[in-house]
């Protein structure tokens, strides 16, 4: 099979190659082609990513280019992985939302809404290019906001097999396993929500459901350390596992006051850190000094995991997931290349229970068919079949429901250029609520990202 990574000079990439080099035999992988636009930055990852799959023992073969009409013809899968605007695309997003007074987290609220406007319409190009050179393969789609952005491709490309990775459930799942001394194939898991938005509301140990357990029992609760986020009363009153992402509902009071307290926002981090990783490797030449190259990229992954969600709890870091979930080098997990090579494994014929971002069709009552949700599904050579769950509670559902709302009113604003959808969108998202707030963030972003998002209407 060959496959192609579309954002490949991104720094999740050479990751990606160690956990393909694992996986090559059960995919019968014989190449990956790595796409991007940023060519400088293409010339110090394309060799970094070739040295990481050789150390990993991979034998397929790693080539690199800048034309995705070249890449795609003959691919068996398709991995979105895309940043229009860079990290500097982010470092604007965070602070245009903090000039205007609510949260600026990447995905989530006024950030997300803002990197939406970006990332949607160049991956519906991507898919486009699909349609025409390999309309068979499946498109897993990593792009951020992952759930919003495959909301958006479904309702254009309904022939397509696409579905959204996020490694945050997958993370918790292999956490509680291994609190339990089981492997997360050994713990079926329900998960329920959207991406990054989402709980777990059954993790079953020798056929027991063991959240409550893990709630009330401190030892338990310190094997996940993204529950020290939340108080122990609020697990109380929730009984199940939040995604860490609820943090910024939750908490949302205390995230901004956070944020604001700090020197710099996490765009403005990660931009100084990935710019210094790519000076570096630059200067070394991985091409010529692989393993020194090597060397400093794992020290880039500490330095980033090790600052992962401090400044946004006004704490220390949590245990790296989401954003930095598949920032892991040591081979105990393989992040969201993990939950894509699961993926295309089950399609060979071995089947597996997975949580992804895919169609409702049915599975969590109150929502939508076609409302695509983060859900566990049986994933095997017949395609992802989301788990149906009895009714869920009503608190989260009108929560799932108000932010679906908004993911919906952001896809249509976002391919009919209107304004009013994208104010009427911030205006019904929990985080904003305003419509002054929503006015003012639509005006600015649409200036900041014109050269993206182009014209829009009033």
């Amino acid at each position: 099979m060959k496959l192609a990574v579309i954002g490949g000079a991104g720094v999740r990439s050479p990751l990606l190659m160690s956990a393909l080099a694992r996986r090559q035999q059960a995919i019968d992988l014989r190449a990956v082609v790595l796409v991007d636009g940023d060519e400088a930055k293409l010339e110090v990852m394309g060799p970094l990513c070739r040295h990481a799959a050789r150390r990993a023992g991979g034998t397929f073969e790693v080539t690199w280019t800048t034309e995705i009409g070249a890449a795609l013809p003959g691919s068996g899968a398709v991995i979105t992985t895309i940043r229009p605007g860079a990290e500097q695309g982010r470092v604007a997003d965070e602070r245009i939302a903090l000039e205007h007074g609510v949260l600026g987290q990447e995905t989530t609220g006024a950030g997300g809404f803002a990197m939406a406007l970006r990332t949607i319409p160049a991956v519906i190009d991507i898919a486009r290019q699909m349609e025409r050179h390999c309309p068979d393969a499946p498109l897993l789609n990593f792009t951020n906001p992952a759930g919003l952005v495959v909301q958006a491709l479904i309702a254009q490309f309904p022939h397509l097999r696409i579905v959204g990775i996020c490694d945050t459930p997958t993370s918790m799942r292999r956490q509680v396993a291994a609190a339990f001394n089981r492997t997360a194939e050994d713990v079926p898991v329900r998960f329920f929500g959207l991406n990054h938005l989402s709980w777990m509301s059954e993790a079953r140990v020798d056929g027991a459901n063991v959240v409550s357990r893990i709630i009330y029992d401190p030892a338990l609760r310190a094997q996940l350390p993204e529950l020290a986020l939340f108080d122990v009363e609020l697990l109380w009153l929730l009984g199940m596992l939040p995604n860490e992402y609820l943090y910024f509902y939750y908490y949302r009071e205390r995230a901004l006051a956070n944020i604001r307290a700090a020197a710099e926002t996490r765009g403005q981090q990660v931009q100084r850190l990935s710019g210094r990783l790519v000076h570096d490797l630059t200067e070394i030449d991985p091409a010529a000094q692989p393993e020194r190259a090597w060397t400093r990229y794992q020290n880039y992954l500490n330095e980033r995991r090790g600052t992962y969600l401090a400044m946004e709890s006004g704490g220390d870091s949590t245990e790296a997931g989401g954003e930095e979930a598949e920032m892991d080098y040591t081979g105990e997990g393989e992040g969201y290349g993990g939950v894509a090579l699961d993926i295309l494994t089950a399609a060979t014929g071995h089947p597996s229970e997975l949580v992804v971002n895919v169609p409702n069709q049915g599975a969590i009552p109150g929502m939508r068919a076609d409302d695509v949700v983060e859900v566990a599904c049986r994933c095997d050579d017949r395609g992802i079949h989301p788990i149906p769950l009895d009714a869920i509670p009503e608190d989260q559902l009108l929560l799932m429901q108000a932010v679906k709302r908004y993911e919906r009113l952001t896809v249509e604003a976002v391919a009919t250029r209107s304004r009013a959808r994208a104010v009427e969108a911030l205006l019904v998202h929990p985080l904003i609520g305003s419509y002054a707030q929503a006015r003012g963030l639509v005006q600015s972003y649409l200036e900041e990202h014109r050269a993206y998002v182009g014209e829009w209407s009033d």
